[in-house]
């Protein structure tokens, strides 16, 4: 069985996947879309040394970021992970705030049509020169079901999208919920919540946590190859406009709590779409919630 993890960032989902694991005498996977990579460490929560060296971790800082490595790729991995795991034990558990990721292990990914690569470089040019609105009013006329769906903020998805529009003459959408291959494990998702402004304040106390860190030094070694797709990402993106000049250090620091709980609103919103996450509170003991992943195994 395959015991997930989910909720919003900050809430502690890492120290009770540890408990949770040591109570199965199992590993832990990550499901974190930027924890792979070994470059960043402090802006992206890696579990610290002390909790790594607990339980065994996989897909941990086990990229770098000048690799190609998509959610696709993921998928493929940790699946092939996972069936060679479950041959000599029963359970493991999978940690993340990336629902996109954890989705690809457990359901599948939908499956799309190879874009031309002259044609995702053309969009590419298109939004360096014209910005994401004019690629965002297309998406509209092509594809108004996506449009709706889609973080219209997010150059990266719309490109792709458009890519399969223009190539295809189809809308992406159309390709979206095809029949996926079924997996050879069971699932049970354990939730954590808490009240919105809890889990705000715990965001500003990490962000701060983070900046004692040295959060400022590693966004500055990182700073040269800022247009990396993996260092788009909340923490570094905002230091990055510090370093040149667009922002004071304050303001980019605010701007990184706030970024930050604008994605945990948006963890929230995926997760509440999935009616077979057994939430808990935060503060539920790891006691309470081993029985019911006890009684899920049962049945």
């Amino acid at each position: 069985m395959l015991i997930c993890f989910v909720g919003p960032t900050a809430i502690g989902k890492t120290a009770l996947a540890i408990k949770i694991a040591k109570h199965f005498s199992t590993e832990i996977v990550s499901a974190d879309s930027r924890q792979f990579y070994k470059e960043m460490t402090i802006g992206t929560a890696v579990p610290s040394k002390e909790e790594l060296a607990e339980i065994p971790h996989h897909f941990i800082q086990n990229r770098s970021i000048f690799e190609d490595y998509s959610v696709g790729d993921f998928e493929k991995d940790s699946l092939e992970f996972l069936n060679t795991f479950f041959k000599t034990k029963d359970s493991i558990v999978m940690v993340g705030g990336s629902g996109l990721y954890i989705d690809a292990v457990i359901k599948g990914l939908d499956k799309f049509p190879e874009v031309p690569v002259n044609i995702i470089e053309e969009l590419k040019v298109e939004f360096e020169n014209l910005g994401i609105e004019p690629l965002q009013k297309e998406l509209l006329e092509k594809d108004p079901f996506y449009y709706n769906k889609v973080d219209l903020q997010n150059q990266h998805r719309i490109i792709r999208a458009l890519g399969v529009c223009r190539s295809q003459e189809l809308p992406y959408s159309s390709f979206l919920n095809a029949d996926k291959e079924p997996r050879t494990f069971n699932t049970i998702y354990i939730g954590l919540k808490a009240d919105r402004k809890i889990i705000y304040n715990r965001i500003n106390q990490r962000v701060d946590i983070m900046m004692e860190e040295g959060l400022e030094k590693e966004a500055e070694i990182l700073f040269p190859h800022k247009n990396l797709n993996a260092l788009q990402t909340v923490g570094y993106r905002e230091l990055f406009k510090y370093f040149e000049g667009e922002y004071s250090k304050e303001f980019a620091i605010e701007e990184i709590k706030k970024n930050t709980r604008r994605f945990a609103k948006r963890q929230g919103t995926w997760f509440r779409k999935n009616k077979e996450i057994i939430w808990f509170d935060y503060k539920t003991k790891p006691s309470d919630i081993i029985k019911d992943i006890i009684n899920a195994q049962k049945k």
